[in-house]
């Protein structure tokens, strides 16, 4: 049914809506008073196709075009993306509980994963260890000069991973993604999976699932990583014949990944200078606070 692809693609805009609101809240707890919502979507919306960048080390950029326009820190810029990032892989694992019960072959790779993330915001938050760490790192001779950022970075992280924070961050990463895993069941369904409970239970926990492992692949947009997790998981989880879970791999990815890719080069494409972020100076110091 081709209608299933208009729909998956409103349920890519709710993620991105809500993914946005946390931006904002992330924004807000950096110390980002008063910044245009049309400039900060601007930003955002940029953003999605350096996702395609291995290991998306290109959102860096955003980073680079915050400080153009409020003064902030690359460094406490990078921490934000990087909460951004940590906050979904919570939330992705958040959805996929479920399915690693009634599936325990990924417990290994759920609790890893669930442990790594967990181990670093447990770490930012126990202040005299982490400056701790920095002040060795501090001596040392080839990373000395780095510490001035890795501390600026330290500081949004320990903002960003309070419980309140982390919280809020992790409940909206849940919400969005949630939203994403609706329209892949919309998609089986219209390829003819069979409507009902255990479809849409599998559609949101392969599509998580799945978006964790393209994600520590550190691939270009998990390419391959995310394809074969979601057509093979729909093959040996959700039952699936081999040519529906191809099908469904391919329009969930031009659903999202690549819906993504094209709303930022579109953005790019009417934009000038790096989106026209050098035409305004940085926001007032009054406008920029120091987060508590």
């Amino acid at each position: 049914d081709w209608r299933i692809f208009p729909l998956a693609l409103l349920f890519t805009l709710f993620n991105y809506t809500l993914r946005f609101l946390k931006w904002q809240y992330y924004l807000h707890q950096v110390g980002v008073l008063g910044f245009s919502w049309r400039r900060s979507l601007q930003i955002f919306v940029a953003g999605f196709p350096l996702a395609v960048t291995p290991g998306k080390v290109g959102e860096v950029f955003k980073g680079i075009w915050l400080e153009q326009q409020t003064g902030l820190p690359v460094a406490r810029g990078v921490s934000l993306i990087v909460a951004e990032r940590v906050s979904d892989g919570l939330a992705v694992l958040m959805l996929s509980v479920f399915g690693v019960i009634a599936h325990p072959q990924y417990w290994p790779a759920f609790i890893v994963i669930f442990g790594i993330l967990l181990a670093g915001i447990v770490i930012s938050q126990i202040r005299p260890l982490a400056l701790g760490i920095l002040g060795f790192t501090e001596r040392l001779p080839l990373l000395g000069k780095a510490v001035p950022a890795l501390r600026e970075f330290y500081e949004g992280s320990f903002v960003l991973f309070r419980p309140q924070a982390a919280l809020v961050g992790v409940g909206l990463g849940t919400i969005s993604w949630f939203g994403e895993g609706i329209g892949f069941y919309f998609i089986l369904t219209g390829l003819g999976m069979p409507a009902g409970l255990e479809t849409f239970s599998n559609a949101v926990f392969i599509l998580a699932f799945s978006t964790v492992v393209g994600a520590v692949s550190a691939l270009p947009g998990g390419l391959g990583a995310s394809e074969a997790s979601i057509a093979g998981m729909l093959v040996l989880v959700g039952g699936a014949a081999p040519a529906i879970a191809s099908a469904a791999t391919v329009i969930i990815r031009l659903a999202t990944l690549w819906f993504g890719v094209t709303l930022g080069l579109i953005t790019w494409a009417f934009s000038t200078r790096l989106l026209n972020l050098q035409e305004e100076p940085a926001l007032p110091a009054n406008r920029i606070v120091q987060a508590e």
